[in-house]
């Protein structure tokens, strides 16, 4: 698989909730930490997304907000 976005980040399906339309699925890395993504129904049927299965998080932005606590 080759793609523009820079940041890839490989992990395991860690839980699937599946709504009306959409569907939260959270894919945990190998240092514990959790990226949560909204996708389609159709798309987790698609991709044949399934909890314990591997998948990867590709995140592609054209900026990314900082802010500070003060």
């Amino acid at each position: 698989m080759k793609l523009s976005a820079r940041n890839t980040l490989k992990g395991t399906v860690k839980e699937i909730i599946i709504g009306s339309v959409n569907a939260e699925v959270i894919i945990e890395l190998s240092g514990g930490d959790r990226v949560t993504s909204i996708v389609t129904n159709d798309a987790v049927k698609a991709l044949g997304l399934a909890v314990g299965e591997p998948a990867y998080a590709i995140i592609k932005a054209s900026n990314v907000m900082i802010g500070v606590d003060h």
